[in-house]
């Protein structure tokens, strides 16, 4: 009889307020509507990993099964990336090859950030797997922190897929910090290039090669995301594409977000370096979203035709979020002004330069170890 309140008598404030924290996030999700496909599962997670005596964790539990066979294997993050792949249209990127490069800016945010956590006295592996939250890019900081640190995923996910969320506020607020009106006005005329299917068959076997070549650390996330889009634009997989974007994006982000909350126990979650990942996780999204308009400032000092220093923002990896703000802004400027294109064109960058950051920090780490 003792045993039926044993679930009473063990509960501790810690428990209570990680049902807080668990309850805030599906509200989040249900009524705010941020990224409700992650934070609705991890919210859920998070209670049933911290129910007194839960028997969904420890050796025989449901969601430790689950851990041990998607996430420590890395097999989740992998399968979302192949999803991710054959849900992504390179062909903007393509059109305005140019646009590249601010895909390669807007990572800006990782490498700093990586520098002031190890400043903040995290190990190096640590500082890599906070820092990597800049990539804007869920499995890719699920990757990186359960290669380097997977004490430090439940945090690390919470905050990357939450600032994901946040992107309409944090973006506005540190562009017109750092430009001014004339700069959020400036028109950019769409010089695009024809792309063929071949090209677009091409493009991810060319990538596959060149990242396996130059950064080989990166082919582990560069691979299956490249897969996933020769399946979309090989034109014969249709049924597969489709599945992918689908059934498997869906059951995938079933089971990770709600493993992932199981790995939010109170004793590894209510500590002083949780929120130091929050703070530095903010930090890393406005870095990127500064580094992309700074980027995009210095080259206008040398182009004739202006670009726009807001596009340089959308070279983050939250696609389509980013470019959908980017044009927000631009036509509240001037509802005349379009700039749209170029800004999914850089966001499809930020897609791309998130993983291969993520393979040049892993390679750098693991050279430095």
């Amino acid at each position: 009889m003792n045993y039926l309140y044993q679930g009473i008598i063990n509960i501790t404030w810690q428990n209570i307020i990680m049902y807080v924290i668990g309850i805030a996030l599906i509200y989040l999700a249900i009524k705010k509507d941020y990224e409700p496909m992650l934070l609705l599962p991890i919210g859920f997670g998070t209670i049933l990993a911290n129910l007194p005596l839960s028997s969904v964790i420890g050796k025989d539990g449901f969601l430790s099964i689950l851990y041990n066979a998607g996430i420590k294997t890395e097999l989740f993050p992998i399968l979302i990336f192949i999803a991710v792949g054959a849900m992504v249209d390179f062909t903007p990127l393509l059109e305005q090859p140019f646009m590249i490069f601010f895909g390669a800016a807007a990572q800006f945010g990782i490498f700093m950030t990586i520098i002031i956590a190890e400043w903040a006295g995290f190990s190096l592996k640590e500082a890599a797997s906070i820092g990597i939250i800049g990539a804007a890019d869920g499995p890719t900081s699920i990757y990186v922190s359960n290669l380097f640190a997977p004490k430090l995923l439940g945090p690390i996910s919470v905050a990357a897929y939450s600032y994901m969320a946040l992107v309409p506020i944090i973006q506005p607020f540190v562009i017109r910090l750092i430009t001014t009106q004339n700069e959020r006005r400036i028109r950019m005329n769409l010089n695009l290039s024809k792309v063929s299917k071949k090209v677009r068959i091409a493009f991810p076997i060319i990538v596959t090669f060149a990242s396996g070549i130059l950064v080989p650390m990166s082919i582990s996330l560069i691979g299956p995301l490249m897969f996933g889009n020769i399946i979309r634009e090989s034109g014969v997989l249709e049924r597969l594409s489709k599945t992918a974007q689908n059934e498997l994006a869906n059951l995938v982000t079933l089971l990770l977000g709600i493993t992932i909350g199981a790995t939010m126990t109170a004793d590894k979650f209510l500590t002083p370096m949780t929120l130091l990942i929050f703070a530095m996780g903010l930090l890393a999204f406005i870095f990127d979203t500064a580094g992309g308009v700074i980027f995009a400032k210095i080259l206008n000092i040398f182009l004739k035709k202006k670009v726009n220093p807001m596009v340089g923002a959308a070279g983050i990896s939250a696609f389509p979020m980013s470019a959908r703000v980017i044009q927000k802004m631009a036509q509240k400027e001037d509802p005349s002004n379009f700039i749209l294109m170029q800004s999914v064109a850089a966001n499809v960058a930020g897609q791309l330069g998130s993983v291969i950051a993520g393979g040049i920090v892993i390679a750098i780490v693991s050279s430095m170890i």
